[in-house]
């Protein structure tokens, strides 16, 4: 918006068209941010979601192997 609004000003540009351009300059970055953080969000939700499942099934897997009670352990 402020590139818009400079632009306007070098070029001498009548004020209500630099403020509707800047305007719509605003809008359509502000689309494309959403759009770009949307993407971004569904990325590292699957990332953080399939580590932490393999982080889950390496504890679980090491838990089998080092487990004291397995195979009729009399333990209390």
């Amino acid at each position: 918006m402020a590139l818009v609004a400079f632009r306007g000003v070098v070029l001498g540009e009548p004020t209500s068209r630099v403020v509707m351009e800047a305007i719509t300059a605003l809008a359509v970055f502000a689309v494309i941010g959403a759009v770009a953080g949307w993407i971004a969000d569904i990325l590292v939700r699957d990332a953080v979601e399939q580590a932490f499942r393999k982080r889950v099934e390496w504890y679980r897997e090491g838990l089998e192997h080092t487990n004291p009670m397995e195979k009729g352990s009399k333990r209390n």
